[in-house]
């Protein structure tokens, strides 16, 4: 027997999931931007908003 889970708004939404797959999408279209062959970790970083995460939790 297969568990289908029920249509009509009752699906549960993984938040974070959501957050990563963003992050994901995020990175993927920067590389596809990029006239190099790889990101480099500055431009990962400035994607991901790492440098503004840090000045938010240093405040």
């Amino acid at each position: 027997m297969t568990h289908v889970a029920p249509v009509g708004g009752t699906a549960v939404q993984d938040h974070v999931a959501l957050a990563e797959i963003e992050l994901c999408g995020d990175l993927i279209i920067a590389a596809s931007a990029a006239h190099e062959d790889r990101l480099s970790l500055e431009s990962i970083d400035e994607v991901l908003k790492v440098a503004e995460e840090r000045d938010m939790v240093g405040r």
